[in-house]
């Protein structure tokens, strides 16, 4: 019997992928948000396609705050970017 694989859905477009294929976000009990890189992080997990245009279009149909229950601050949508993008350009290389 296959292992098996365990599926997120995206906050961006709502598609169903694997979970290894997916970036996290997490925020932790102090209200911090912040990009999981390893999936270990404690607190509540939101999953996003590494497609850029996902992480715009969570932006715009505010995803991640209905996600997390919570508003959140433009200053932390563009760290998130920042983070967003180097993922993004280490894992290409």
């Amino acid at each position: 019997m296959p292992k098996k694989i365990p599926l997120r859905q995206c906050i961006g477009c709502n598609s169903m992928k694997e979970k290894k294929e997916m970036l996290r976000i997490v925020k932790s009990e102090n209200d911090a948000i912040a990009l999981d890189r390893t999936g270990r992080l404690n607190g509540r997990g939101a999953y996003i396609c590494s497609d850029p245009n996902c992480f715009t279009k969570a932006r715009k149909t505010k995803g991640l705050e209905r996600s997390f229950k919570t508003r959140i601050p433009n200053e932390v949508y563009e760290s998130l970017e920042k983070e967003f993008d180097a993922t993004r350009s280490a894992e290409s290389i």
